[in-house]
């Protein structure tokens, strides 16, 4: 014990000093162990030092009011599509940046130290985009992706539903073929993006059940019988709306399915795979932004006439704030790179990765 005591303290002695010589989350001058842009290529640091001054400039001071006024900021993101991150592990020749999973987990987690809401919501609209992309035919490619690559259209996806939660092999939204139409009937609860956007990817039922049965297919908005429920009440996350999505006799063409019938269940887990991946790094650059605001409060805060900073038990949190961080970042871009490399278990290390990084990263944001 007394061991493990006088480690920890000379760990929070040397943290300490490390972070007094912390910069802010928008300098480039970060040298310390949290430093994000350490064991990057010179490429990589390039677009996270694009993505780290989009945040701080154009997102992290207009995050408050987006979030109390419930805006959902159109226009911010599409300056952001203008840096190319709309589309970013989509083909270009659709206009996407064609970066790699790595890459979008660097870019993700640089944004969202101005607004994880906001970037949570480009990370879904980027999955969509990819799944297009990827399953689509050459005409739905061509069709779709490039007016959501510039965000002039945004996406959600919409899998979750009341009864079986986002559970894909369970969900009971059916499409029943009508010549060359679809007859789309059920609901999408807890839709990020719901009401508001253009093209929602929905997984629905065309066949028997389990996941055999599920197809996918992109619903346009001002399809005849696809409406919305009322914008759901949340604590925090408004800069993203959340709805449920309605169908009710909603005809889709069926040139708008991705694959074919029964493929959906596929579509839909590769998608996650990126999906979890994207999540997780936007609750890395949620912790990064903890740890630097905690580090700045122990810094300024005086209590008993010295610094919150010379208090041996705040230092202990803040080395283990820190310790989470890295080791949370280490996961994810693990589990980046062995998706983009088509690893065996990279469905397994991608759920691992979201499972571990939003955890210990909403206990930092908690302490801090």
């Amino acid at each position: 014990m007394a061991v493990g005591f006088r480690l920890g303290s000379l760990f929070s002695r040397s943290l300490r000093n490390v972070l007094s010589g912390m910069s802010t989350t928008s300098s480039r001058g970060i040298t310390s162990v949290i430093d994000p842009s350490i064991g990057l290529s010179e490429e990589q640091k390039e677009f996270q030092k694009v993505a780290f001054d989009f945040a701080s400039k154009e997102m992290a001071p207009n995050m408050a009011q987006w979030d109390e006024k419930e805006i959902f900021p159109v226009e911010t993101m599409r300056k952001a599509a203008q840096l190319g991150f709309g589309g970013i592990y989509t083909h270009p020749e659709v206009g996407g940046s064609g970066l790699s999973r790595l890459d979008t987990s660097i870019i993700f987690e640089a944004l969202s130290t101005g607004c994880v809401s906001t970037t949570a919501y480009m990370s879904i609209h980027n999955m969509c985009v990819w799944m297009i992309d990827t399953f689509g035919n050459d005409e739905q490619r061509h069709r779709f992706c490039p007016s959501l690559c510039s965000m002039e259209k945004f996406a959600s996806y919409c899998l979750t539903e009341p009864g079986s939660g986002s559970d894909a092999a369970s969900l009971l939204t059916s499409a029943k073929r009508d010549g060359d139409h679809y007859i789309l009937n059920g609901s999408k609860a807890f839709i990020s993006g719901g009401g508001d956007t253009d093209v929602y990817v929905v997984m629905c039922r065309t066949g028997g059940s389990g996941s055999r049965g599920i197809s996918c297919l992109v619903v346009e908005k001002g399809t005849p019988g696809l409406s919305f429920g009322k914008k759901e009440k949340k604590v925090g996350w408004n800069s993203q709306p959340t709805r449920a999505v309605i169908f009710e006799d909603c005809v889709v063409p069926v040139t708008n399915r991705l694959g074919e019938e029964g493929q959906g269940f596929g579509i839909a887990m590769k998608g996650l795979n990126g999906g979890r991946i994207n999540i997780a790094s936007c609750s890395l650059g949620a912790a990064h932004a903890s740890v630097l605001l905690s580090r700045e409060h122990l810094s300024v805060r005086k209590q008993f006439g010295e610094p919150l900073a010379n208090n041996q038990y705040l230092q202990f949190r803040l080395a283990e704030m820190a310790t989470q961080l890295v080791t949370a970042r280490l996961i994810v871009r693990h589990a980046a790179q062995a998706l983009q490399e088509g690893h065996r278990d990279a469905a397994t290390l991608c759920a691992m990765a979201k499972l571990y990084a939003t955890d210990e990263c909403f206990k930092e944001e908690g302490h801090g």
